[in-house]
């Protein structure tokens, strides 16, 4: 059961909560204080907007408490200037450091991406983090293996049979996206949202990452390698990252192609 509990001496009746309610779930009640419409019960989607806006901290909501509800701190958010150079920064990396990335920021960087947008708040995303740099290996081979079955991509068989890793890069750890196709309404859009947000929350502890092409490719191809994976079932996988520390550091922007943009 959804309530929303209104603090009436607090309450500026401003409305922004009544405003923002993507699904106009929230109205007024006879005194002109917001009330839940026996709608929510099947409507909401849990996005705490409504908690979220309210100016003077009024409203609680129980599928979001005020309490459990980090405030936003303006001091920490970013000038257009530095965020402009911050995304412009980031680097697709593919030659990582052998030190692995602690436990800890691994859980916090994948706290960030939990705050990635997706369709109707689903929150659809469920992640396998492969921490173990052997089983990243292992599964660099499986996808050889696929390449050779196929005879495809022989610069990338050879490298391997020399030692050299083109496909993952030797990546300390990998990260891959999977849902039920069944449950999200998008879930291309949901996983890849969330993995450019984990991605943006690595390279601000200094941690390198780049998308997982050619796995990704053997995901959708090669059967042996989605069974090493033993995913829920009907679940499919929608992303994959490898990450780690950079071996080098990058010290200047590349130009990119002129913006392709009409105005109307």
């Amino acid at each position: 059961m959804i309530t929303i509990t209104i603090d009436q001496e607090a309450c500026k009746q401003c409305y922004s909560c009544i405003a923002e309610c993507p699904f106009d779930l929230i109205n007024l009640n006879k005194e002109g204080f917001p009330q839940l419409r026996k709608a929510a019960v099947k409507k909401c989607i849990r996005c705490g907007h409504c908690m979220a806006v309210c100016m003077a901290d009024a409203l609680d909501i129980s599928i979001s408490p005020l309490a459990d509800s980090d405030s936003v701190n303006r001091d920490l958010l970013p000038s257009p200037e530095a965020t402009r150079h911050f995304l412009l920064s980031r680097r697709s990396i593919r030659s990582y450091k052998k030190k692995g990335v602690e436990h800890s920021i691994l859980e916090d960087i994948l706290q960030t991406s939990c705050y990635a947008p997706s369709a109707h708040n689903g929150q659809p995303v469920h992640w396998l983090v492969v921490e173990d740099s052997k089983e990243v290996e292992h599964l660099a081979g499986m996808v050889v293996d696929w390449m050779k079955e196929l005879k495809v991509f022989p610069g990338l068989t050879r490298a391997w049979d020399q030692g050299v890793d083109k496909v993952l890069r030797g990546a300390p750890h990998l990260l891959i996206t999977h849902a039920d196709p069944q449950v999200s309404e998008h879930p291309v859009e949901d996983c890849t949202l969330a993995t450019a947000y984990l991605d943006l929350a690595a390279h601000s502890h200094g941690i390198g990452s780049c998308w997982a092409g050619f796995l990704m490719q053997a995901f959708q191809h090669y059967q042996p390698i989605i069974d090493e994976l033993n995913l829920p079932d009907d679940h499919k996988v929608y992303s994959a990252l490898m990450l780690g520390y950079p071996k080098f550091r990058y010290r200047h922007i590349p130009k990119r192609d002129e913006l392709k943009i009409s105005w109307r």
